[in-house]
């Protein structure tokens, strides 16, 4: 389905390397955070209280850290920004 759509749209699928993790270093990166804050730092009892405190984790991450790639801005701060300079506009 994904060989499908990527022709479809012109779309040339370029996959990682096994073991060459540096051919995606954003996602390494990612991964690592994750493991460090969150899967290493938390007992899980059940399978639940797993996704629930990945969600929890998902949730800050995304919404409430502040990201270099954003000027220093929470992606909340960043699009309430983007939205107040589009009003102007």
């Amino acid at each position: 389905m994904l060989d499908q759509w990527a022709y479809l749209s012109g779309v040339t699928l370029d996959f990682s390397r096994p073991g060459k993790p540096t051919d995606n270093e954003f996602i390494e990166t990612f991964n690592s955070r994750l493991r460090q804050e969150c899967l290493n730092a938390s007992w899980f009892p059940s399978m639940a209280d797993a996704r629930s405190r990945i969600e929890d984790w998902r949730i800050d991450y995304n919404q409430n850290r502040p990201q270099t790639s954003l000027g220093g801005l929470t992606p909340q701060a960043f699009a309430a920004q983007i939205n107040d300079a589009r009003k102007f506009a």
